[in-house]
């Protein structure tokens, strides 16, 4: 504990120290401060008022702006029509597809019946019977009975190979794209067998 004496000492060394006109005028200026702060506080916190109404008010438009209207189907009918559209436009995909598949088909059935109506036009019994004593007629003629058919080029080499199938489908195999005599066997009898 701090002596009563001691105490009164320490006040009247500090007495010097002291000015009470001075210590007002800091009283005064702090308020003052303390006045100006609250002022200052008070427009702000007025200014954050009108800035949240602002904000409200276009937060509320945006709400309104951003609902669906009446006239806009809803998120999951929208959804279940891109579907149906989807699914029509795969149909219809698939219906080209194999429409122009049919119609590659029946062009090469076709542009074979031409070439047979042309041969048989132009068809000669006895030249015939000479090409089949020859080796590598009868073979060409057994491959045609088969169902293989070779395209010769300008230099007399099979390019391509046409092929019809037990089902009556025509197909066509360009030997001319790089691929080994296997994979072209394997590829033809698929083919022929189908």
């Amino acid at each position: 504990m701090i002596d009563v004496q001691e105490a009164t000492k320490l006040i009247r060394e500090m007495l010097p120290i002291m000015d009470p006109d001075e210590d007002y005028l800091t009283i005064v200026a702090a308020e003052e401060k303390i006045a100006s702060s609250e002022a200052r506080r008070k427009k702000e916190l007025e200014e954050a008022h009108a800035n949240l109404k602002a904000l409200t008010r276009v937060m509320e438009a945006a709400r309104i702006s951003s609902t669906r209207p009446a006239s806009v189907p809803s998120e999951q009918t929208h959804v279940s029509t891109l579907n149906d559209i989807d699914s029509s436009r795969l149909s219809l995909a698939k219906a080209i597809s194999d429409a122009e598949t049919m119609l590659g088909s029946k062009d090469a059935e076709l542009s074979s019946l031409k070439e047979e109506a042309r041969r048989l036009e132009v068809y000669d019994p006895a030249t015939e019977h000479e090409k089949e004593l020859d080796g590598s007629a009868l073979r060409l003629a057994i491959y045609k009975g088969l169902g293989f058919e070779p395209v010769v080029d300008k230099k007399g080499r099979a390019s391509k190979m046409i092929i019809r199938s037990h089902s009556g489908d025509v197909h066509t195999v360009d030997f001319t794209t790089g691929k080994n005599d296997y994979e072209y066997t394997e590829t033809l009898w698929k083919l022929a067998s189908s």
